[in-house]
């Protein structure tokens, strides 16, 4: 067994930690700990913030899909280049 440590957090870390271990729970399918969740975080941070790491992330549906490319394809109609003076 690793040598544990104590340390303090307030009660909103603690809880938000918390969430955030229910979460990886639900996707992993099986308990974790708050040590395993804080882990998973540190992986975060080490693994950098590349717009790519987040490919695959989002959920959406065929409708929201639709939604997003009309409000896209209307955004890129209006626009247009600003004047220089």
């Amino acid at each position: 067994m690793t040598e544990a440590k104590t340390v303090k957090i307030s009660k909103e870390t603690y809880t938000r930690l918390s969430e955030i271990a229910g979460r990886l729970q639900m996707e992993l399918k099986r308990p974790v700990s708050l040590d395993e969740a804080l882990r998973h975080l540190i992986s975060l941070g080490v693994k950098g913030t590349k717009i790519t790491d987040l490919a695959g992330s989002w959920d959406v549906s065929e409708e929201e899909l639709v939604e997003i490319r009309a409000s896209l394809t209307e955004a890129w109609r209006r626009w247009r280049l600003p004047e220089l003076r």
